[in-house]
């Protein structure tokens, strides 16, 4: 006899939990900025072992939860892979304008500075 084992789920906020400080708190920090910055530009799930980050993989595993649990990005299983998306329409709906905002802001200073300023972050390479 076969027993089926439920899906791994993780926890999200629903639209309507998303605190505006929260969002704001995720995508305060570089390497986090990082991740939206990717996860923007690709439009699509990705996995986590997708993004190259100067951390190491639990700092890396803390930054996802951080972003999952702030409402800025959607987790789920698909296999063994974790798979990641920008939780864009749910942000646009609750703050209009200000995923977009800021993603500009963010690319207009990696053009500036000719760095995304998560280099040599705490466990992590340098640049």
């Amino acid at each position: 006899m076969t027993t089926t084992t439920s899906p791994r789920v993780l926890e999200h906020p629903a639209r309507d939990q998303i605190r505006l400080e929260d969002v704001l708190h995720a995508l305060a920090d570089a390497v986090r900025l990082r991740i939206v910055r990717d996860m923007a530009r690709e439009d699509t799930e990705l996995s986590c072992s997708y993004f190259d980050l100067p951390v190491t993989k639990s700092t890396t595993t803390h930054h996802f939860r951080v972003l999952r649990e702030s409402g800025v990005v959607r987790q789920m299983y698909r296999g063994t892979a974790k798979l990641n998306v920008l939780r864009r329409e749910d942000l646009d709906a609750l703050f209009p304008g200000l995923l977009d905002t800021v993603l500009a802001a963010a690319t207009a200073q990696v053009d500036r500075d000719g760095r995304d300023g998560c280099e040599g972050e705490a466990g992590g390479a340098t640049a």
